[in-house]
């Protein structure tokens, strides 16, 4: 797996050293792991948790501050928000997540892989969003959390000025943003980077779109 993600990630302009292959790898190990015995991602097979999980989430790392704050809503089994810190060691990352086990999962993540400046919260976002608003995020993401308008209802109080929401879109990702223009104004948000990809044995094309809060 090191060597494949890694020829991949240089696909897309992302390097990756020994030892944040060697992270990867661990990271990927515990979560079959776990999979076997807790539903933590659904069926997929290593192969496609390699190209849907950790590539995919990768893909914004490059155009993220390497020292920013970041809140990963809605994390899951750890996806963008742990690849994202391994990325970029600098970054202090909050895991939030509403699921139990997968809370218990992403704990014994951090521990394991010896991560140092990310917390997992547990909880739901919109029940936590006044204290979450208080702490002013730098960077935001939410993937496979909920259609763009929730996610920006959510996500965007939570940025501080100039901060960046980073969404997952899928191959229409322009008649979303069409669609979405009153919220997104509302939000003072601006579209600051598209950013277009193709997954490795996926035929749609895929779309990052970071936006910027004025």
């Amino acid at each position: 797996m090191t060597q494949l993600l890694r020829n991949m990630a240089a696909d897309y302009g992302i390097a990756l050293s020994d030892r944040q292959s060697h992270l990867l790898q661990v990271y990927l190990k515990e979560l079959l792991h776990w999979n076997r015995r807790v539903n933590l991602t659904g069926p997929l097979t290593k192969e496609r948790m390699i190209v849907e999980l950790f590539l995919d989430s990768l893909i914004p790392g490059p155009f993220i501050p390497a020292t920013a704050k970041i809140l990963d809503v809605g994390s899951g089994a750890g996806f963008p928000g742990v690849p994202l810190k391994i990325h970029a060691p600098d970054r202090n990352v909050d895991l939030l997540e509403i699921n139990s086990k997968k809370v218990s999962f992403l704990k014994q993540v951090i521990r394991l892989l010896g991560l140092s400046d990310i917390a997992v919260m547990e909880g739901r976002v919109e029940e936590i969003q006044a204290d979450l608003t208080q702490v002013g995020y730098q960077v935001v993401t939410a993937r496979a959390v909920a259609d763009l308008s929730q996610v920006i209802a959510w996500c965007a109080p939570l940025l501080s000025p100039g901060g960046l929401l980073v969404s997952f879109l899928g191959s229409r990702y322009e008649d979303d943003l069409k669609r979405n223009n009153p919220i997104i104004g509302r939000h003072t948000l601006v579209p600051h980077k598209v950013i277009p990809y193709d997954l490795p044995g996926k035929s749609a094309r895929r779309h990052t779109v970071i936006f910027r809060k004025l």
